[in-house]
């Protein structure tokens, strides 16, 4: 029994389905800030478009050897190479009907994310003799993933729900719902960061702990975490309700989950323990309702 739940939970993390269901969650937190109803196109394209993008950009920068990887995801994702492949392909593929089923206006979003996706996983420019995306440029991999997520789980939402449900949502609220998700995820990505200091560094990538330091990248965590909070309370209508309150709670959670992680922590720790406070976010916003 324990071979087999230790085989679905790897999975369900390697494969990226774990991934997906976070931007799922992340999506059905903008739906219930607004107070709208769920969209389930919106819902659909988020899962497909983040399972079928985070598998792409692992294959194609599948290392020479796989089954040598230090890192267990790369090591089980190439071990079902082939089902990988199919699921992406499969996940690529909806994103087509989906796609027609949205507004205009996020269609255009839609095809800036996509561009944006693709360019920082794709090999687009040469350094040195190497093929290299967006994601190494200096400084511009975690704000790229930021931007991405923030995107496609909070501005996509609201988009349909102002044009396709025709929910009203001011500008003001727009720009701070935006910006306490950006600095959420923003706090997020940087443990991952973290976790691969040494690897970033031999490639030559300018993250926050190779520019800063292990300790600060720490500290700033905190910083967005705390910015995160405080933006909360200047959302309309949500000073110290059960939302606040829910989200709050999940914050604080992440800073410590954030403060334990460090480059010894195994990749379970990051993939689900980190991960999941996106879930979790909306899980606790349920919770709190019924209080």
């Amino acid at each position: 029994m324990k071979k087999l739940l230790q085989a679905g939970l790897d999975a369900l993390l390697f494969s990226n389905v774990f991934m997906a269901l976070c931007a799922v969650a992340q999506g059905l937190v903008t739906f219930h800030i607004l107070g709208s109803q769920p969209s389930v196109p919106v819902l659909a394209l988020l899962f497909a478009s983040t399972l079928g993008l985070y598998n792409f950009c692992i294959l194609i920068i599948r290392p020479k050897k796989p089954e040598s990887s230090p890192y267990l995801r790369v090591r089980w994702f190439f071990k079902h190479h082939s089902l990988m492949i199919g699921i992406t392909i499969v996940c690529l593929l909806a994103l087509i009907p989906l796609f027609f089923l949205l507004a205009n206006q996020s269609k255009i979003l839609l095809l800036c994310l996509a561009a944006l996706s693709f360019g920082y996983g794709l090999p687009l420019f040469s350094n040195k003799g190497r093929k290299t995306g967006l994601r190494n440029v200096p400084g511009l991999k975690a704000l790229l993933i930021t931007l991405v997520w923030v995107l496609s789980c909070v501005l996509l939402p609201i988009f349909e729900a102002k044009y396709t449900m025709h929910i009203a949502v001011s500008n003001t609220n727009t720009l701070i719902i935006l910006a306490k998700r950006f600095l959420f995820i923003a706090a997020l990505t940087v443990p991952f960061d973290i976790r691969d200091l040494f690897q970033d560094q031999i490639a030559g990538l300018k993250t926050i702990p190779v520019a800063f330091g292990e300790k600060t990248a720490y500290i700033i965590c905190q910083f967005l975490l705390a910015g995160h909070i405080i933006l909360l309370l200047l959302l309309r209508n949500y000073r110290l309700t059960s939302d606040f309150f829910a989200l709050s709670l999940v914050a604080i959670l992440t800073g410590w989950l954030i403060f334990k992680s460090n480059w010894k922590r195994n990749e379970y720790y990051y993939f689900f323990y980190l991960d999941g406070v996106l879930i979790l976010q909306y899980v606790a916003l349920q919770v709190f309702k019924l209080f």
